[in-house]
């Protein structure tokens, strides 16, 4: 998902109505007010990986490179959405994204409270139940080394994966905060052993807020567990520039299917939040990163 910059004066946001929830869906008790803000407790099983998007009726999630934070225009700003961004990143040991994230989003920090400040000090409590860090650790996944080092994430300390060659180059020329890891000997990387390094690190719980191409890596791969998926009432439209969907460079129908199983439907205004899990039966996929 687009992550949107805080602007002042957000609206608070209002609870979510749950319209459906699969029995038996792993559950963390959430400090009182998230819970009553997402309608139920949230939890997942680990390890896990789960991504979040914001969607326009027509399936358009990125408007194209030369708009900077299109999901943040999707969704219009929907304070629902920014909550449950907030809590989805409040969940997870690390949050995953790709370089052109990163660039997309120029004063962007991937917390729970930079989206959604008002629950900061009930984000906090969650993690500190979980035995969590503060905040989730920033992991950038990048084969080609295109990163602004003076990015506000990075300055901060970001976790930065990539091929052994642009390596050695990033650990000149970004900040000593970051932590800077090779995941591949040649010119790609694949997205298994970026998983491994990250859960090597004690990360359990992943969120990926990554774009088309990274998500669709990912599930290329066999590697994603879920998708929060926020449908907005608002359609974006197509010409000529490109406009993707969840997933950009791969194709999957009719050769290969990637079933998944709806786990909750949940409503604010004529906002849905959906959740899906998926099941990892097929990995014939290739999962390098080019």
């Amino acid at each position: 998902m687009d992550a949107p910059d805080t602007a002042p004066g957000t609206p608070q946001a209002e609870s979510l109505e749950v319209l459906y929830q699969s029995p038996g869906l792993p559950r963390w008790r959430l400090p009182p007010a998230l819970a009553a803000l997402y309608g139920s407790d949230l939890g997942f099983t680990e390890p896990c990986l789960y991504a979040n998007f914001v969607a326009s009726l027509d399936g358009v999630v990125a408007l194209g490179p030369e708009y900077r934070h299109s999901g943040s225009t999707i969704s219009g700003r929907e304070p629902a959405d920014r909550f449950t961004m907030g809590l989805l990143r409040a969940c997870a040991d690390a949050v995953v994204i790709g370089a052109g994230t990163l660039r997309a989003s120029p004063r962007h920090h991937w917390t729970p409270q930079h989206v959604h400040p008002s629950g900061a000090a009930d984000f906090a409590e969650l993690r500190r139940r979980r035995g969590r860090a503060a905040d989730p650790e920033l992991v950038v996944v990048t084969a080609r080394g295109a990163l602004p080092a003076d990015h506000p994430a990075l300055q901060t300390g970001a976790l930065v994966i990539t091929t052994a060659t642009v390596a050695a180059h990033l650990r000149s020329s970004l900040p000593a905060s970051c932590t800077i890891l090779a995941a591949g000997q040649g010119p790609a990387l694949s997205m298994r052993e970026v998983l491994d390094a990250v859960h090597n690190r004690g990360h359990r719980v992943l969120l990926t807020e990554g774009g088309p191409y990274l998500v669709g890596q990912f599930i290329a791969g066999g590697l994603l567990d879920e998708l929060f998926l926020t449908t907005a009432p608002v359609l974006a439209g197509r010409i000529d520039a490109a406009r993707p969907g969840l997933i950009a460079g791969q194709e999957f129908l009719p050769a290969l299917r990637h079933p998944a199983s709806l786990a909750s439907v949940r409503r604010h205004a004529s906002y849905l939040f959906l959740r899906y899990q998926f099941h990892r039966s097929i990995t014939d996929a290739s999962d390098i990163l080019p």
